[in-house]
């Protein structure tokens, strides 16, 4: 099988993983009858809409909720959307527990849900695989589990897993510099992972690489940021000195991509144009003044706890997804991660985080 043919498999899935958030959407959402009016006009079932009482208040329902620190934006946004999400159901408490960045603390947390027997645990693990088992404790424990961004490393540890989708945002990323650039077969591209040891980073520059490959460019360089301001501004001062002509840069991290910037104004250097990674509002401003380097970014859904309260709570409500003709909710959501330039950066800014 060629490499085009692979790339082109692995976008067409990432493609099925977008319509399966879209799902999510409408899930507890579409409750207009299926004989209602919408004005489209008669004739190819476009007026058949689903009918769900899934956002009907149910029995009370007590969820428990943990995920890492709030050190940076995009983790800021998760928690704080996660929270939101669940405010608008009023069947729901939620206990969240304080965000922690030491395993130990976070598998005491859990522990205390199991313990109190909440119906339901929503979880953003700090490493998926050291919290593993004690979330596989919950399960056993009758608790279902939604497991948020960073997978366990057993399939029994949870119930259902919402995902971004780390190589796509390779993908994405990698087919927007190729739009770019694919006349230049010369062209220097260059790279900043975030933490080059993970496998969420590892995902995401494989997409890259294989996109790349797919209009015959390369990765000229790459460095690692660290996913932090500090380390994207060191990261990225290096690369500058490095490469003293680059065409485009693809920055996985908008939160470290402050100091990725910053490092770019006091080296004064604009000969090259800037894919980021996550979508930070800082970024999209970027892109909306038409005056930056930052040319476009790419979305890693800070959306993705708030989906996992809304599946925890189809779960421990026995409920199924509406739009879906199998029952039950299905065990992996993976998000789409599009791009945002200056052509649509309206749609996305009002909702993005802040770095």
């Amino acid at each position: 099988m060629s490499a085009r043919t692979t790339l082109r498999r692995r976008i067409t899935l990432a493609t099925v993983s977008a319509a399966s958030i879209a799902l999510i959407a409408s899930a507890c959402t579409s409750n207009t009858p299926a004989n209602e009016d919408t004005g489209n006009g008669g004739g190819g079932g476009g007026n058949n809409q689903a009918v769900s009482d899934n956002d009907e208040p149910g029995e009370d329902l007590v969820i428990g909720f943990s995920a890492p620190a709030a050190d940076h934006g995009w983790m800021g946004a998760i928690s704080s959307a996660a929270q939101a999400e669940a405010e608008k159901y009023e069947d729901v408490e939620l206990r969240v527990a304080e965000g922690t960045n030491d395993v130990n603390v976070q598998i005491s947390q859990i522990e205390g849900f199991i313990n109190d027997g909440v119906d339901a645990i929503v979880l953003l693990p700090f490493d998926g695989a050291a919290l593993t088992d004690v979330a596989t404790q919950a399960m056993e424990a009758g608790i279902p589990v939604i497991n948020v961004d960073r997978e366990f490393s057993s399939p029994f540890a949870a119930r259902a897993t919402v995902l971004g989708d780390n190589y796509g945002m390779g993908v994405s990323a990698g087919t927007y510099i190729c739009e770019q650039l694919g006349d230049n077969p010369d062209a220097v591209v260059a790279e900043i992972q975030g933490i080059a040891s993970l496998p969420l980073t590892q995902d995401r520059s494989q997409g890259f690489a294989d996109a790349l490959s797919d209009c015959g460019l390369e990765v000229s360089t790459q460095v690692q940021g660290d996913f932090t301001v500090q380390g994207g501004e060191a990261a990225t001062s290096n690369l500058l000195q490095a490469e003293p002509q680059i065409d485009a840069i693809w920055n996985h991290d908008d939160d470290q991509g402050v100091g990725v910037l910053s490092a770019i104004e006091n080296a004064g250097r604009d000969e090259f144009f800037l894919v980021g990674g996550a979508g930070s509002a800082n970024m999209m401003r970027e892109i909306e003044s038409g005056d930056s380097v930052v040319q476009a970014t790419v979305i890693y859904p800070a959306t993705q706890a708030a989906d996992g309260i809304k599946l925890a709570r189809l779960v421990a409500h026995e409920k199924n997804m509406s739009d879906l003709a199998s029952s039950g909710v299905p065990r992996t959501v993976q998000l789409y991660a599009p791009v945002v330039t200056a052509d649509n950066v309206d749609q996305y800014l009002p909702t993005a985080f802040e770095s």
